[in-house]
């Protein structure tokens, strides 16, 4: 997966959100280790701080645990993780009907307009 960082916003916080992407779609498994700081940072291209402080907030946050002989690994915690990845999407549904409303169309529409897709899709 590449690392895919703007200037519009702090580094940490999208290391962050592409970490936890990583986590909630099966990337990084439940009880994996994820990889060392220095080596995730070399990869994102980013400095070790940078990256100490997106996983830090991942373990604030209860996706990640820092384990004193392993280093961090991913959450054993399902639920923590389903709640995670349920939260997102919704939050990518919403600005996928308030992109739609910016086009005109209603919230009814949207979902007739999705239906007609989803049936043209399995044709």
């Amino acid at each position: 997966m590449n690392w895919n960082l703007r200037d519009d916003r702090p580094i940490w916080v999208q290391l962050t959100e592409q970490l936890t992407l990583r986590i909630v779609s099966g990337e990084y498994a439940p009880g994996a280790a994820l990889p060392p700081v220095r080596s995730l940072a070399a990869e994102a291209g980013v400095n070790p701080n940078t990256m100490q402080r997106a996983l830090a907030e991942l373990e604030n946050q209860g996706l990640a645990e820092s384990r004193r002989t392993a280093g961090r690994t991913v959450t054993e915690d399902l639920q923590r993780i389903q709640e995670t990845r349920r939260k997102l999407a919704f939050g990518r549904l919403e600005e996928f009907f308030a992109s739609m409303r910016a086009l005109g169309y209603t919230d009814e529409q949207t979902r007739a307009l999705l239906t007609e897709w989803e049936k043209e899709d399995q044709a």
